[in-house]
């Protein structure tokens, strides 16, 4: 059985060895929100922003971090990931723009926190986009949704959590 820790016997920071688990199929589904004043959602979408398109921006922005994720995170393995989307939902009752951000690969540990920094980056692209109008801007409710592969098999978050 393999030792899941991140910690050696001595308490030193660790990377943990992967190289006797199995190739699997692996996918993850994280979401955030990014809620901002009514003018610079309206902006948005309608491409008006002085700096260009930003949820085009946002989005490849959010693609090219989960490539970087094992940069970022300290004990995050290197993956080669085989499929990145990254999808917005606009709700305009609220000037929130949903960010949606699904990994995949076929390997030996999951794309969980690739998710997640995908939606983190494409979140904190939005606001550099549009700081110059609006600083105010609200980055929330970053979360895994759904993973699955592995032997800790399917994980999906309850619609109330």
């Amino acid at each position: 059985m393999e030792d899941m820790n991140h910690f050696d016997k001595e308490g030193r920071a660790r990377m943990v060895d992967v190289s006797s688990k199995q190739d699997t199929t692996r996918q993850a589904i994280a979401k955030g929100s990014i809620m901002m004043k009514p003018e610079t959602f309206e902006q948005i979408i309608d491409q008006n922003m002085a700096k260009g398109n930003v949820l085009g921006v946002a989005r490849v922005a959010g693609i090219m971090a989960t490539k970087q994720t094992s940069h970022l995170i300290p004990m995050c393995h290197p993956l080669m990931l085989t499929g990145v989307d990254v999808y917005f939902h606009t709700i305009a009752e609220r000037s929130e723009i949903e960010i949606e951000c699904r990994v995949r690969t076929t390997g030996k540990t999951g794309v969980e926190m690739e998710a997640l920094t995908g939606v983190s980056t494409a979140a904190l692209t939005i606001y550099d986009m549009c700081k110059a109008i609006d600083r105010g801007m609200i980055i929330k409710d970053i979360r895994l949704m759904e993973k699955s592969g592995g032997k800790s098999g399917l994980y999906k978050r309850a619609e109330d959590q």
